[in-house]
């Protein structure tokens, strides 16, 4: 089994990231895309090979963690207080996360399974500090076939907010 974990600085404005494929197609960010109608999971949506994650800081830089595995990696679910999962296809094998407006891209490691479904969770705390370095945030990525968008665990009034407003 391998996991790979990569921590950096992200740096956000708008509370925005972005989860973008390595294809040579890819602008490198992403649209505000709909949420799931029946299953919203407010905080990050997928679109066309690319995911935008939100933040609770604006404009600032934040504590960021992406962890690749070959296998569910399980949620932590006592480290963050918000989780929520959904699916996202890869057609490159490649994922990058992008700051927002193009600042700076972060390589992460290589999907383990190359182009196909994966599973996004993503993990966040302190969403409603509303101060830069209080809120940090975890990315898991798997393959698994696409399946229906999850909220794994719900605290603030952060996540509350994006789901209702679909």
């Amino acid at each position: 089994m391998t996991t790979r974990t990569v921590s950096f600085d992200l740096w956000v404005s708008y509370g925005q990231a972005y989860l973008v494929d390595d294809t040579d197609d890819n602008p490198g960010y992403a649209t505000f895309a709909d949420d799931h109608p029946d299953h919203p999971v407010g905080i990050i949506r997928v679109e066309d090979g690319a995911a935008i994650l939100l933040t609770g800081t604006h404009t600032g830089t934040l504590d960021f963690s992406a962890t690749v595995a070959d296998h569910d990696p399980g949620a932590d679910t006592d480290g963050y207080e918000d989780v929520v999962e959904i699916s996202f296809r890869s057609e490159a094998g490649r994922v990058s996360l992008c700051e927002w407006g193009g600042e700076r891209v972060h390589d992460l490691p290589e999907l383990s399974s190359g182009p196909g479904w994966y599973r996004l969770r993503y993990h966040a705390v302190n969403m409603d500090e509303e101060s830069e370095a209080e809120d940090r945030y975890l990315l898991q990525i798997w393959p698994q076939p696409e399946s229906i968008p999850r909220v794994v665990k719900s605290t603030s009034a952060q996540l509350a907010y994006w789901c209702s407003a679909g």
